[in-house]
């Protein structure tokens, strides 16, 4: 079998692995009919719920809201996921700011390999969703062999919560950003009406606040990533979406710092934090083809452009009454009083 060093492909972390594919999806075959058929009766007995469009039915597991698409997924990386040192994962519930920080997260490890302000740069014909693999969409699908053949250090995302993937803190390096869940249930109801147009914010809304939402309750998703955080500062960056809008360049260069990519003095001079800010850029990003064209996933229907509609923090007062914002404020300060973190 070719090494992706021999298909022109750096031989050091992290490649966008939608390029490591073209050499990997040559050689590897994977069964998920077959992991599905593996957990079809434990999954079938677990309490479910639809998602607030309707579509895609949850599958409460180990007290997480999880597509029943995707149980099995958890599962397998419960068991099976063994993290190298140097790995980095990008978390996040949907909707908080997961495209964004793959992007950031990308550009700024792969700097060496590909400069960010070159023009044949991989975030410039690929959406950033297409540079990391996606743990679950690996797992759930038998594919996770895939994931040995990449170079060191890899980089990948994920939308489980902690506790589906136990292993890797402490075994490698995880960064997680959390929003607003207020702006959340906004992005969430905006993103599911490309699939159902008629549904009512009422209805995410209501499902925000009950918790029974893809990968949630959100606070208790937050939480476990919050707690591992400050328990082991060294292996998880806590990071909020709000305070990456503010100043990205501040917190590209605490990420860089954490996974151990500190710029240099030279890297200073010529600019390269402001070149990732600029090249992961709402603006920037949403005016190019690999982002206007396309779908997310062949199971999931839904435009690359949704992705990007707004980016912005707040927007929830232009969906909310104060006393529905009131509701929820209310709901998750309660269920984070005493653990140090707030959304105040």
């Amino acid at each position: 079998m070719p090494t992706l060093a021999s298909m022109a492909i750096p031989e050091e972390g992290p490649v966008p692995f939608e390029d490591a594919l073209v050499v990997i999806g040559t050689y590897l075959v994977s069964s998920p009919q077959q992991r599905e058929e593996e957990h079809a009766d434990l999954v079938a007995t677990l309490p479910s719920a639809l998602e607030a469009n309707g579509v895609k039915k949850l599958r409460l597991y180990q007290g997480f809201w999880i597509r029943d698409i995707h149980v099995p997924a958890a599962i397998a990386l419960q068991r099976q996921f063994e993290p190298r040192p140097d790995d980095v994962i990008v978390a996040s519930l949907p909707k908080c700011g997961t495209t964004w920080l793959n992007a950031l997260t990308f550009a700024t490890m792969a700097r060496k390999a590909y400069p960010p302000a070159s023009a044949d740069h991989p975030l410039r014909r690929l959406n950033p969703h297409q540079c990391l693999p996606f743990l679950e969409g690996l797992f759930k699908g038998g594919r996770e062999a895939e994931l040995e053949l990449l170079p060191s250090p890899r980089l990948m995302n994920t939308h489980m919560p902690l506790p589906m993937v136990p292993s890797a803190v402490p075994g490698c390096r995880v960064v997680y950003v959390c929003r607003d869940p207020k702006d959340m249930a906004v992005s969430a109801w905006h993103f599911l009406r490309r699939l159902q147009p008629d549904l009512a914010f009422a209805v995410v809304f209501e499902s925000v606040c009950d918790g029974a939402v893809a990968f949630g309750p959100v606070w208790d998703h937050v939480l476990s990533y919050w707690r591992a955080s400050t328990a082991m500062p060294d292996k998880v960056l806590f990071l909020r979406y709000e305070e990456l809008l503010r100043d990205p360049a501040k917190n590209v260069r605490k990420l860089a710092r954490f996974i151990g990519m500190p710029f240099s003095a030279a890297e200073d001079e010529a600019g390269t934090v402001d070149s990732i800010v600029q090249l992961c850029s709402f603006g920037h990003l949403k005016g190019l083809d690999a982002n206007k064209t396309g779908h997310l996933d062949p199971l999931l229907p839904v435009p690359r452009d949704a992705l990007f509609r707004n980016g912005a923090s707040g927007d929830w007062v232009n969906h909310m009454m104060p006393e529905m914002a009131s509701h929820l404020d209310k709901i998750v300060a309660d269920k984070m009083r005493g653990t140090g973190l707030t959304f105040q």
